[in-house]
Parts: C-alpha cells; structure tokens; sequence
C-alpha cells in the first residue's frame, strides 16, 4: 500500500512547544514558590514566637569573699550589672566591681552621715533603690547609691557616689528620742512615710511632707505622729510605696491600716493567715504594692489581695505556691513584675512568677544559708550574700508572663472580682500588669466574622443563584460585574463609613433599621405572590430573567417607611428611647459601634466575594442537567433545589469559606467600626476586638522584643492557623462534594 503524498502531514511548531513548556515550568515554579512563601511566614512567625516558652534559667558568674560578712545589712546592684554595693551596720557602703574584666575589684568606701548608732536598718520598694538606718535616738536616715557616668578617654567610667533624698538631716520619728528597734518606710513624690517599733514597744506611724518656705526658699517638713494600738510581739512591718497602706505582722496576725490620712489612720482589716499547723516566718509587698505575699514553715506561699466583697474591698487569698520546708523563708520582689524570689537557710534558691502560678525555677545556689538577697533593676541578675562570699548570678527570664494558661485560660488578676478572660496590654500606671488572654479577641474574631456571615451569606447565595439560573443574559452582564467591582472598594472606605455615618446612623434610628431587617424579606415575598396573581397578559409585558427590576421601587418605599416610622415606633413602643428601653429593660449593653455595624460592614466587603463564585458555580452546571429535568417533568425549582444547587454545592461551599475566611482577616472595618473592646460577649449591640485589628493597633506601638511584641505575633500565628484550618476544611469538604456530585 502506498501512501498518498498529497494528504496534508502535521508538525509540530517548536516555538509553540516551547511556549507550552515554559508556561508549564512558569506555573509550577509559582507554585512551588507560593508555597515556598507560605512555609516562610509560618517557620517566621515561629521564629518570632518561641522564646516566651523558653524556661527561665539561673547560672553563676562569679564569687568573691567578704570581709565582715556578718556585718552586713544591705546589698544592690546598679543597673548595668557591673557594679554591686554593700551596706554594712556601721554606715559604710562598699562598691565592688562585678563586670567580668575586674570581677571583686573594690572600688570605693563611703560613709552615710549618720547622727548616732545604728540599731536597725530597711529598704524600700526595689524600683524606689532607697536604703535607710534606724538610730538611737528615735531618728531614720534615708540614702541611696548613686553612679556619676562619665567618658574620661572616650571610655565609660561609672563614679559611686551616695545620695540623701531628703537630705543629710535626718528624720525625727519617734518625738521621745527611744531608739528604733524595726522600721518600715516609703518616700513618695513630696511625702514620706515611716512605720516604727521603738525600743519600748510603741509602734509609730510618722508622715513627713515637704514644703518650700515662700520667703526663704528653704524646705521644711511637716510632720504628722500617730500610734498604733497592736498587742502582742510585732515580727515585721511593710509599707506601700505610695504610704497608703501599712502592715504589721504580729506573730500569725496581719494588721492592715489605710494610712492614707495620717492623723486619722484606720484599721481597716486583721488577717488569720497562717495555715493549720504552720506559721509565717515572712511577708513581702508585690511589685504594685496590690499583693502581699506570705511565706508559712511548712513551705507554702500565699499571694493575698483584696477583693471586692459585700463587706467592701478585703483581702483575700488568692492562689498559693508550694516550696521546701524550712523555718527560714524569705520573699524577694522584682521591680515591676509580678514575680518574686525565694531564699532559705538550705541555699535553695526559688524562681516564680504568680499570675499565671508557675515555679519558673528551683535550684541550690549555694552550701550555707543565703544571708542578702538583691536583684537587679532589669531582672537580669540577682546578688546574693552566703558563706562569706557574695555571688552573682546570671538570670534568664524574659517572658515569665507567658505561659499556656495565662494565654487561653482563665486568670484572677490582681483588684478583679473573679478569674477572667483578659487583654489589656498597656496602661498609663509603672505598677501596671499586663494581661494578655487571646480568648476574648479570638472570640472578637468568630464574632464579627458570624455576624458578618449572617449578613452576607443569604444576600450573596440568592444573588448569585437568581442571577446565573433566573436573571436574562442580558442583564447578567450588567449586574454580574457591578456587583464584581465593590470588591475592589477598599475596606478602608467602607470602615470609615461604617464608623463615622453607619454607627450614629443605626444609634439614632435603631427602630428603623431592626424594621429593613425584618419588612424587606417579608416585603419582596409579598411582592412576589402579589406578581404571581396579576393576570398573565400582564406578566408577560415583562421580559423573562428582568423581574427584579421591580423590587427596586419596593426596596425604596419599604426603606423610606422603616425610617419615616422609626420616631413613631419608638415613641410607642420604647417610650421615646430605644436605648434606655435596652439597657433599663432588658439589661442589655447599647455600644454606638457594635457587632450590628460590623455585620452590615463587612457583610458588604465579603457580598461580591461569595457572589462570585457562587454564581460561577451555578452558571457552570452543565445545561445538559437541567435541560434534562425540565424534560421530564420537574418545575424549574424543582431543577435548581435537586439538580443545579446539588451539582454546584462544591463551588458554593467554596465559595462560602472564601469569604469566611475573608471575613476572620479583615483588619480596617473592624478597626475603624467596632470600637476595639476585648470583650466577649455574643450581644449583637456590643462591640469586640480581633486579631487582626488588635495587631494592626498595638504592634506599632510594642516594644520590639518585649513579651508584648511577640504575643502579638503569636496572634497573627493563630489567625494563620485559623484561616489554614478554615481552607483546608473548605478544600477537603469541596473535594467530597465534588466526588459525590460528579456523576451527574
């Protein structure tokens, strides 16, 4: 057989096939890339996140003897950790250099100008850094190490020097001149305030406020005395840092006295708070002055801060902390956080941290007792003083805030009335601490994301079906990209709008716009049985697939009746005041900016998402299908509900988390128009706060680095995990869907 040599051969333009391969390698590698990008921000935000889990760490750095170790009554550290001070009985400070080039290097004595022996000594808060000698002659001296920084040869040169922040003169506690035994003191802005037990057991509260004399210039004092009635032998004495509290423990007895007015200072509650076959051997204050700690021989310790009661404000123990037993049990607080050291006769030293009731450490530092304990201001380092040698120690513990329960479970902070759900990450207040529970701006953003589902989804899903199954072709390419083209409106626009028109147009006719919600739905059905009963000639001067047409003048009148009787019905119905009615009635909180805007809001940006791709879904079934319906018998609902809808349900899920997802991401409309209140709260007339907004309005503002910062990461990692969790489910039920409905 031969072959004809005038039949046509085909070959392969190689420029085509070029073309073709370039376009298959293009695609894969944007691919491989986009999920390149994907694996980045996850191991990056990862990267960002991991060190608030990391463990807190204590390591030595170096010991040096002491002289008279004895002898001394006080330690400190400045704030770079490389100078450390001794207090000792006499009035001397000696510095040390413990910066590891000249490691126990002294570098200078200084003697505190005292007016008479030394019989007692007390610090104050550790962020205030004052150390003070009780005297015997009634009398409290007040000092504090200082550092003059200078740059001799363009090298940094720290120069100890010692301070008197109220003066060399001392001051005149007791008025009788009997020696102070135990003291307890606080200076504050002007005021200064010292608890005292004499030497004949009286214990006085002294007040001391600076005044300028307008003639001379000069400052003087004025002073207030009182005595406090306490029976039994007093153990210690504490101060608030803004002198308005006072407590003295007598024994297992705590006295707590409102000092605020000191010529008429007032008990104001007597706590039992040892445990059952414990004593306590020593009490602290909290960083904020809102906690006191307790430390019992029996190895427990107890935060106590007042709550409120029917009785009033009382303290109360909150949470308790378990460590080794010994009859020896000292309590050492940070500067501002909420975490405290434990010391003992054992050389064990305890790390914790009580809001989130963590043991961050717990490790033997020593062979004896540990004699002083000190921190440094940034909780970087901790001197202490045992066996005759002072010792630094290196302290790691950046985050001690964060842990897994103080992130998703309830938390009793301090002054609250109950364990809760909390964020609220700064304030104006150095006592301040911060809370940082993602349950309630996780919860903001199921909210806002539902209450924008709700508004959207059935607006959307009937839009898109009416259009692709019902509406004229004609038509269909007038509203299909229309509606298309509100997607590219920045959700900025919208949330301005939202916040600044939408909210005050909702507070001011809520009757209104509860009566669009409910008569426009009704209002189109009725519009719809009301055209089925019209006489066909008249029905069929309208085009097929052009009947909506007509519900705009009914959209427009059933709207203009919702706001022109909105006036009415309140007056009627609420008694002229909605939100009053809400609030005094039925108990419910009215936010101008609330989860009814964000709905209407959002819903808005996620309609033309939805309706996209439903309406491709639904324009996509094959004609072939419902053609075949209609032919045997089925009426064009009957079609569409088991035949179109079934055949397009994976588009339309699809599209459905689509927009959810769309929705749990949205930053600037919930920005800008739910008022940012990290509450939760399914009420639909009260705002909340998301992830996605509370990233966008506290990052600029976190310190880099700081816990803060990294939970905010930490935040857009969940909201990662929550838009992953929502597609893959989209993907894996679109996938079923598709399988099911495929032999169709």
């Amino acid at each position: 057989m031969t072959s004809n040599p005038n039949k046509p051969t085909f070959n392969t333009d190689r420029s085509r096939l070029f073309k073709d391969r370039f376009a298959q390698f293009g695609i894969t590698a944007g691919g491989i890339m986009v999920l390149i990008a994907l694996l980045l921000i996850f191991f990056y935000l990862l990267y960002v996140v991991q060190p608030i889990f990391e463990s807190a760490k204590v390591e030595k750095r170096a010991s040096f003897n002491v002289a008279n170790a004895d002898q001394i009554v006080g330690l400190g550290v400045e704030e770079q950790t490389e100078v450390a001070y001794l207090l000792d009985k006499q009035g001397q400070v000696n510095f040390y250099s413990v910066d590891k080039a000249n490691f126990g290097k002294k570098l200078e004595t200084l003697n505190a100008a005292l007016s008479g022996q030394v019989t007692s000594f007390a610090n104050s808060a550790p962020f205030q850094g004052h150390y003070a000698y009780g005297l015997e002659n009634g009398t409290v001296t007040i000092v504090k190490p200082k550092f003059l920084v200078t740059f001799p040869n363009n090298e940094r040169k720290l120069s100890p020097r010692l301070g008197y922040p109220l003066g060399e003169m001392a001051l005149e506690v007791d008025e009788q001149g009997v020696a102070i035994k135990r003291f307890a003191f606080s200076h504050y802005e002007d005021k200064t305030a010292v608890i005292a037990l004499t030497a004949d057991k009286r214990v006085v509260f002294s007040s001391f406020v600076a005044q300028e004399n307008m003639f001379t210039g000069e400052v003087e004092w004025q002073v207030e005395r009182t005595e406090l009635n306490i029976d039994g032998r007093i153990d210690e004495l504490l101060i608030s840092p803004d002198t308005t509290r006072t407590f003295v423990r007598s024994a297992n007895q705590i006295y707590v006295f409102d000092t605020r007015y000191p010529s008429e200072v007032e008990q104001i509650q007597l706590l039992s708070a040892n445990e059952e076959n414990a004593n306590i051997v020593s009490s602290q204050l909290l960083a904020g002055a809102n906690s006191l700690m307790l430390a019992n021989d029996n190895g427990e310790i107890s935060q106590w801060f007042e709550v409120n009661t029917d009785s009033g404000r009382e303290f109360q123990k909150i949470r308790s902390f378990e460590t080794t037993k010994q009859s020896k049990l000292n309590i050492f607080t940070e500067f501002y956080r909420r975490t405290f050291f434990t010391t003992g006769q054992n050389g064990e030293l305890g790390l914790y941290y009580t809001t989130s009731e963590a043991k961050l450490w717990q490790g033997k530092v020593s062979d004896g007792a540990i004699e002083q304990f000190a921190i440094a201001p940034r909780s970087n380092a901790a001197l202490i003083l045992a066996d005759n040698k002072l010792t630094v120690l290196d302290v790691y513990n950046e985050h001690p805030e964060v842990t897994w329960s103080a992130l998703w479970q309830e938390v009793w902070y301090e002054g609250y009335p109950e364990p809760g759900y909390i964020w609220q990450s700064t304030s104006a207040s150095d006592d301040f601490e911060s809370k940082f529970s993602l349950v309630p701006i996780s919860f903001g953003t199921l909210k806002a994301a539902m209450y924008a589902m709700l508004f959207a989804v059935p607006i959307a899903i009937s839009a898109a079906i009416y259009t692709a199954y019902f509406m004229s072709s004609e038509l269909r390419r007038v509203v299909k990209p229309t509606v298309e083209i509100m997607e590219a409106l920045p959700t900025v626009i919208l949330g301005f709008l939202a916040g600044l028109w939408l909210a005050p147009l909702i507070e001011e006719h809520l009757p209104a716009i509860v009566g669009l919600l409910v008569l426009l739905p009704l209002g189109i059905l009725a519009t719809a049985l009301g055209w089925t009963k019209l006489p066909a000639a008249i029905r069929h001067k309208i085009p097929e697939g052009s009947h909506s047409i007509l519900l705009i003048p009914v959209v427009l009148f059933i709207g203009w009746l919702s706001f022109a009787m909105s006036e009415s019905v309140e007056l009627w119905m609420f008694d002229g005041n909605v939100r009053q009615y809400l609030t005094n009635e039925l108990g419910l909180t009215f936010d101008q900016r609330n989860s009814l805007v964000v709905g209407i809001a959002m819903g808005f940006a996620v309609i033309p998402t939805i309706y996209s791709i439903a309406e491709d879904a639904v324009f996509s079934v094959p004609k072939h299908l419902s053609n075949g319906s209609l032919a045997l018998g089925a009426t064009q609902w009957q079609t569409l509900i088991s035949v179109v809808l079934l055949t397009a349900s994976p588009g339309i899920f699809s599209a459905v988390m689509m927009g959810l997802g769309r929705a749990v991401g949205e930053t600037m409309i919930v920005l800008m128009a739910t008022g940012n209140t990290p509450i939760m709260d399914w009420s639909i007339f009260q705002g909340m706060r998301t992830l996605a907004a509370n990233i966008a309005v506290e990052m600029p503002e976190s310190e880099v680095g700081s816990s803060h910062y990294r939970i905010l990461f930490l935040a857009a990692f969940v909201l990662f995990i929550f838009t992953f969790i929502f597609n893959t489910l989209a993907e894996f039920v679109r996938q079923r869907l598709r399988e099911k409905y495929s032999s169709m």
